[in-house]
């Protein structure tokens, strides 16, 4: 029977996903046992109030949020400690850290694709997660030749943000428009859509936003509803679980480091405009965008707008950097993707949903395109699944 103290606070999105990663591993491979203390309970009784009922309940690993001065006490048990925390390092214990570098690449190409020349980020300022994103987008922006800027605030509370959300409205206000805002989370990206609200600054039309986290509560609360990068959280549980189990098993304590990934973006309305001036091209990607599982043509295409086909094909490329075929397949290719990570749908099925006539050719396009057949992209990214493991893979 393993025994796993969970001081976690489960309010989260991410603390969420992550738990019931952990819970599903549990179940596969169990018995385990989950364990809580109240988070007073080392206010009342001390860090050896704390040691004592570890001892006491015969705890085989702790999962802790508290910063890492706050849980040094927790070395004298020897027994394998997992930190949900994104700043410390030690030699004791084992951690979250996250690719932050390649989230801020991934928003900065996102709104490329959209055409946007204005990138701005807001950040936190008391976080190195933050830091690293704002960095990541700050250098895939330089590397597309766009215009970057940066502000930062910090997590407040109601009375604080009461008096400080005067500053994030005058960068707001300042910034040209439109722009693409890439939110270090999601609860930063809804105090943007609350003071653009406030303000009349249109999303998406002056602002495009994307949040971090994909916490879906917060993300549908705004209105635009916020887009999100969605992280691979009830994965990370879920290999937390395997390693812990296997540390435990082998009776070792042999710190990890497990890294967070970006796995796609979950688009909604703050992010749906492009930024396009050709009100006939803008015409035709919003078709494009509705109907790509179509057979579509461009003699079709010219019937919507007062464009010949060579005049529509070469506007079309100039506005967007590709050309009408590539972009159909690119559309085409996101919704596979999205589908096989959100779905349990066959690979087949997908591929006829998203409008290939020819399944093999719809197999080498998505290959050629993402680097992964179907199958292994299903295998590499979704959290759905997932075989039972041994504690001693």
């Amino acid at each position: 029977m393993i025994k796993i103290l969970v001081l976690i606070d489960s309010a989260t999105e991410f603390s969420r996903r992550f738990l019931s990663g952990l819970v599903r591993y549990a179940h596969e491979n169990g018995p385990w046992i989950f364990y809580r203390l109240p988070l007073y309970y080392k206010m009342l009784y001390g860090e050896e109030g704390v040691l004592e009922q570890i001892k006491e309940w015969g705890i085989d690993a702790v999962i802790v949020q508290w910063e890492y001065r706050e849980i040094k006490f927790l070395k004298k048990l020897d027994i394998p400690v997992f930190l949900q925390n994104y700043e410390d390092n030690a030699d004791w214990f084992s951690k979250i850290s996250g690719d932050y570098m390649e989230v801020g690449a991934i928003a900065a190409n996102f709104f490329a694709q959209k055409r946007f020349k204005n990138f701005a980020f807001y950040g936190n300022k008391n976080f190195l997660w933050s830091k690293g994103r704002a960095e990541g987008y700050r250098i895939e922006v330089e590397k597309l030749g766009g215009n970057y800027y940066y502000f930062e605030s910090e997590y407040l509370t109601n009375s604080q943000w009461s008096r400080s959300h005067i500053k994030l409205n005058k960068w707001l206000s300042s910034l040209p428009k439109p722009v693409a805002v890439f939110a270090c989370d999601d609860y930063f990206a809804l105090q943007v859509a609350e003071m653009c609200k406030i303000n009349h600054i249109d999303i998406p039309n002056e602002i495009s936003l994307l949040g971090v986290d994909n916490d879906e509560l917060i993300c549908n609360l705004s209105y635009p509803s916020i887009s999100s990068i969605v992280t691979d959280d009830e994965n990370i549980g879920y290999v937390a679980g395997k390693k812990l189990h296997k540390l435990i098993i082998n009776k070792k304590n042999i710190p990890f480091n497990i890294i967070k990934k970006p796995i796609r973006i979950e688009q909604r309305q703050s992010t749906e405009k492009y930024n396009i001036a050709n009100k006939y091209i803008l015409k035709i990607i919003e078709h494009l965008e509705k109907n790509f599982a179509s057979d579509l043509s461009i003699d079709e295409l010219t019937q919507m707008v007062p464009l010949g086909r060579r005049s529509l094909e070469k506007k079309f490329k100039e506005a967007m950097g590709t050309s009408i075929y590539q972009f159909i397949i690119d559309k085409k290719i996101e919704f596979f993707s999205y589908k096989l990570l959100t779905t349990q749908e066959s690979s087949l099925d997908i591929a006829i949903e998203a409008g290939f006539n020819d399944v093999r050719n719809a197999y080498r396009i998505f290959k050629k395109n993402t680097g992964h057949s179907p199958s292994g992209f299903r295998k590499k990214f979704s959290t759905r699944d997932k075989p039972p493991l041994s504690p001693t893979d």
